[in-house]
């Protein structure tokens, strides 16, 4: 009994993370896809599990929900955007970006390849779909004024998510707010390839994709975080070294949902898309759209950077 004991003592004293895995919740910002494969092979591959984390992916039954549960503090972290996180910070939500999932757009305007528009001059008089007002408003604007045209040379229409069907039905001449890796290689499944014109290309300053966020008030002493940032991270380099395994587990995560040649398609369009340093904050691009943003009329000031993102430490 008593080498037992000393049995036990011994096992607690070399293993005591062990039993100080910690419980997380990240809140995505729409269903599992390929956007979300970092965080997704970092709990696969037991990267999580390493920096003591038991990690928990919740997707929303609204996409617009994950920065308010976290700015309530019903959640720990939400996949975001970074136009988004500028205009709730404008609104008052105690909300900072601690890291990047994707760190270059994915937004963009589609057209059919072999429709009439070849250039973005040539929207004149034609309608634009889209799905969600305000930023992609001011997105298409300044994409229209660097090619000769304003906001009022289009028709906008609200086609919700029907992004590709509102296109391939011709019920418009192009839509804002499809995403490259997605969008495009639908229309090509579908037999009806599309053109792209890509925001950062025309007029608009690049900014992240896909971002991480978490409650202002809990970024000092919430030492999971940089845990967490540290699993991003060596599941960013993984996938790097290894698409194609990566994507196969991926894919088996889910296999009655995500094992299509959509997602196939779409896992190796973002798979070079993935930001390597997750934590890293280029200051100046959030500065610089800030300053966008304040022109297009979508917030008042530009407020001090250090009121809503940061590097973890």
């Amino acid at each position: 009994m008593q080498k037992l004991i000393y049995a036990f003592i011994l096992y607690f004293l070399l293993a005591p993370t062990a039993f100080a895995t910690e419980k997380l919740t990240v809140m995505l910002d729409w269903f599992v896809n390929p956007d979300h494969g970092a965080l997704i092979i970092a709990k696969q591959k037991g990267f999580f599990k390493s920096h003591d984390l038991d990690v928990e992916f919740i997707a929303p039954a609204d996409p617009n929900d994950p920065p308010k549960l976290v700015a309530a503090g019903k959640a720990d972290i939400a996949v975001s955007y970074q136009p988004q996180l500028h205009l709730h910070h404008a609104q008052g939500l105690p909300l900072v970006r601690i890291g990047t999932l994707i760190a270059a757009p994915l937004n963009s305007v589609v057209v059919l390849a072999n429709g009439p528009v070849k250039t973005l001059a040539d929207l004149k008089g034609k309608t634009v779909g889209f799905s969600v007002g305000g930023f992609e408003d001011a997105l298409l604007g300044a994409m229209l004024e660097k090619n000769g045209l304003k906001l009022s040379d289009v028709k906008l229409v609200n086609v919700n998510f029907a992004l590709s069907g509102a296109l391939m039905s011709q019920k418009v001449d192009a839509v804002i707010g499809a995403f490259r890796n997605f969008e495009l290689n639908q229309l090509s499944l579908e037999g009806k390839p599309g053109r792209a014109f890509y925001p950062e290309e025309s007029g608009v300053p690049p900014y992240d994709e896909l971002i991480l966020i978490a409650h202002k008030n809990k970024i000092a002493t919430d030492k999971r975080l940089r845990r967490f940032l540290d699993s991003l991270t060596e599941a960013s380099l993984w996938i790097a070294n290894r698409p194609e395994e990566s994507w196969t587990i991926f894919r088996d995560t889910n296999k009655a949902e995500l094992d299509t040649e959509l997602n196939r398609r779409a896992w190796h369009e973002t798979v070079g898309r993935f930001n390597l340093s997750p934590s890293a904050l280029d200051r100046i691009r959030y500065q610089r759209f800030a300053e966008f943003l304040k022109q297009r009329g979508l917030i008042k000031e530009t407020p001090s950077l250090d009121q809503y993102v940061i590097e973890v430490p």
